[in-house]
């Protein structure tokens, strides 16, 4: 298995990171994807929460995500299926701090996978770790520009 964690701080709250994590067809303004939802969140659910099931177009791959669970401190989603990977989960933890007097947010990116047998571990776990570091780069900067 292959475990990757990375974290960042956000100069928003958690309520506000997890609503834009949580807007689907809007995280290829982050990710090196293009992303669509394919079925709405669980009746109960926060918008975009458990039950949505989005769908993950890059490059190399075609797949879908299904968020399990979604609050505002906690997010897991989990791809459907075993390619282009297996067993994957990626689980988000949205923690509040204080940041010049306003509530900021440190987020804890965590990611497990089990890689193709043809695929060496340590060259998918650099790809996915280059990829979801830019991509909290890019949500930093998004949420520093728009003082959301």
């Amino acid at each position: 298995m292959v475990s990757i964690n990375l974290k960042c701080t956000l100069l928003a709250p958690p309520e506000k990171v997890a609503a834009v994590l949580l807007e689907h067809a809007y995280l290829g303004r982050f990710f090196n994807a293009q992303f669509s939802q394919l079925k709405s969140h669980n009746k109960g659910e926060m918008k975009g929460g458990a039950g949505a099931i989005r769908q993950v177009k890059t490059p190399l791959a075609i797949f879908s995500e299904q968020i399990i669970s979604a609050s505002n401190k906690y997010i897991c989603y989990r791809i459907m299926g075993d390619k282009p990977v297996a067993n994957h989960q990626g689980d988000i933890y949205l923690t509040p701090i204080e940041h010049e007097g306003n509530t900021a947010t440190v987020l804890r990116y965590c990611i497990t996978f089990k890689p193709p047998w043809w695929m060496p571990s340590s060259l998918i776990k650099s790809f996915v770790r280059h990829d979801i570091s830019q991509a909290l780069n890019k949500l930093a900067r998004y949420f520093k520009e728009h003082n959301v």
